[in-house]
């Protein structure tokens, strides 16, 4: 038999479709802005963001939202999808150019500081196990206000968390490769904790869940224990992917700067190796490849 209609649909819920409708527009905006000043965005961070936004809505919008509200293991991909996912794909989606507007107020100038790697990380382990503690998990459960804050709290501290590895802001000079290595290690190690207590914890940790449980017909612990598969294999993909990414980056990085920093000595100027790296990380190494080509003209 198959299930009514009313647990497989999707959910509209215009506390979350206002906010994710504003930033498109703000980003589209300023990424016309740009365009027009000659400083285009590259389209593959604008399908980023675009893509970003689109898997927020899938977690929200579609079955998977509706079913969270029935199943631990819907609301764990629903949290993979916000927390990891669109907070990833929307991080990659920004260059500092698209920022400045935010940077150029001095309160989020100040925030910058929550980004660096060493406040970014344990912000972001400290928010996914604070809304996994049994109390708080099912608080949050059935409560319009405290679940958007939950959300926005799993989005915000999960592009904190990637922004160290793929954010256009500065990063510290110790940070390199190996650290960046050594950064998504454990990000991922941190996820598996969780997994692995979702999956052999021999307690019911969020029995709130029980009447939709017995309508699809699975315990419990099985409910309990496949959400933390799903957090399992998800997070070991992303992070193979990430550390793929991360080495291709590194790579691409330092010919980049390499290139730059040829470039400046065939002109005869003057360019700083660690403003070589700045520029490259922060996507800004064909404008500074553009000033550096202009300069024996002027």
């Amino acid at each position: 038999m198959s299930p009514p209609v009313a647990h497989v649909a999707g959910a509209f819920l215009p506390l979350e479709v206002f906010p994710i409708t504003i930033a498109g527009v703000l980003y589209w905006h300023r990424v016309m802005a740009l365009s027009w000043d000659g400083r285009r965005v590259p389209l593959w961070r604008q399908i980023c963001f675009g893509a970003g936004l689109a898997t927020i809505a899938i977690a929200l919008f579609s079955p998977i939202g509706h079913i969270s509200d029935e199943l631990v293991l819907a609301h764990m991909g629903e949290h993979l999808l916000i927390g990891d996912v669109a907070s990833l794909l929307l991080v990659l989606g920004l260059t500092r150019s698209l920022l400045q507007p935010l940077l150029a107020i001095r309160a989020f100038n100040r925030l910058q500081v929550l980004t660096h790697p060493a406040l970014a990380f344990p912000l972001w382990a400290v928010n996914l196990f604070f809304w996994h503690i049994p109390g708080i998990y099912q608080d949050a459960y059935g409560a319009a206000p405290v679940h958007a804050l939950e959300h926005t709290t799993f989005l915000l501290f999960g592009c904190l968390m990637w922004m160290p590895i793929f954010g256009p802001l500065p990063k510290p000079q110790w940070f390199g490769s190996g650290w960046k290595v050594a950064y998504v290690v454990a990000v991922r190690f941190t996820g598996a904790i969780l997994g692995n207590v979702l999956m052999w914890s021999g307690s019911v940790l969020y029995p709130i869940y029980a009447p939709g449980e017995r309508y699809w017909g699975i315990s419990a612990i099985a409910d309990q224990s496949t959400a933390g598969v799903i957090m399992m294999v998800e997070g070991t993909f992303l992070a193979l992917g990430v550390l793929a990414w991360v080495f291709f980056e590194v790579a691409r990085e330092g010919t980049e700067k390499q290139d730059l920093l040829d470039l400046a000595r065939e002109r005869g100027i003057e360019l700083d190796e660690r403003r070589a790296q700045r520029a490259v990380a922060a996507g800004h190494g064909a404008l500074l490849e553009e000033r550096l080509g202009g300069a024996r003209d002027e």
